[in-house]
This record gives C-alpha cells, structure tokens and sequence, in this order.
C-alpha cells in the first residue's frame, strides 16, 4: 500500500513535467532557427565588422558568448527530446495492459515526435557551433596576423 502511493505521486510529477518539456522543445526548434539566421548575419556582415574593429579581447567575448548559446542548443534539446519520449511511454504501456492499444499507439507518436523535435533542434545547435568556432578561429587569426608581422620586420 505504501510502494502504490509513492509510486502514484511519482508518476503524477514525471507526467506533470511533460508539457513544458514539448513547449521547451518547440521553443528550441524555434531557437535554432533564430541562431541560424543569426549565424548567416554573422558570417555575412557581423564577422568582417568585429574583424575591422580591431578589438581582439572584445571578438573573443562574442565568441564566447555565442558559441555558449549554440552549445547549449547542441546539448540541451535532446535531452529534453529524451525525456519527453520516456515520459508518455508509462502510461502508454499501463494503457497496453489494460487492453487499450490505441492509447499506446498516441503515446509512441508523441513520444516519436518529442525525439526528433530535440534531435532537430540539436543537430541545428551542433552545427551552428561548429561553423562559428571555425569563423571565429578565423577572424581572430586575421586579427591577429598583422599584429605579428612588425615583430618579425624588427627582427
């Protein structure tokens, strides 16, 4: 009696946390989008500007910045993609005992969509990451180039 209480406040808080993980992810997917146009701004425009400022040290904290943004992107929408595919799989296979496959087969389907809600999202952070490390690394070493071929004259 007392393991079906604790289990029944259990399921009622994991099945709680559900919704706001589906409205999370939705919100992700729309983040990668946003990074993404972001992204195009940046390698367009926004790099060649930061670059002609001169200002290494502040280059480096917008590439500090940005590159937090995208990894979280990377990392925290399929976490949430997981959660939200385990979540209604509970119920679902407590509906299957019970003899209601139909309540499984709408589990599985959002639990299938959750997933490649956050691997969307996902794979959009990893790649939006990658691509600015690189054209960071870049600037930087333009940047950075003038400044060492005086050493080298005086040499």
């Amino acid at each position: 009696m007392i393991e079906t209480l604790s289990y029944a406040w259990l399921h009622d808080a994991v099945s709680w946390l559900l919704a706001p993980a589906l409205a999370t992810l939705l919100l992700g997917c729309a983040i990668a989008v946003v990074e993404a146009g972001i992204a195009v701004g940046e390698r367009f425009h926004g790099l060649a500007k930061l670059g002609a400022s001169g200002n290494v040290a502040h280059v480096q904290a917008v590439a500090r910045h940005r590159l937090e943004r995208a990894d979280l992107l990377a990392r925290i929408p399929p976490m949430l993609g997981l959660m939200a595919t385990i979540i209604p799989l509970g119920p679902g296979l407590a509906a299957l005992g019970q003899g209601d496959p139909a309540k499984l087969a709408s589990a599985v389907t959002v639990a299938f969509d959750a997933t490649v809600l956050g691997l969307v999202a996902g794979i959009g952070g990893l790649v939006i990451g990658k691509l600015r490390r690189r054209w960071y690394e870049e600037t930087l070493e333009a940047m950075e180039q003038p400044m060492e071929q005086p050493m080298e004259h005086s040499a």
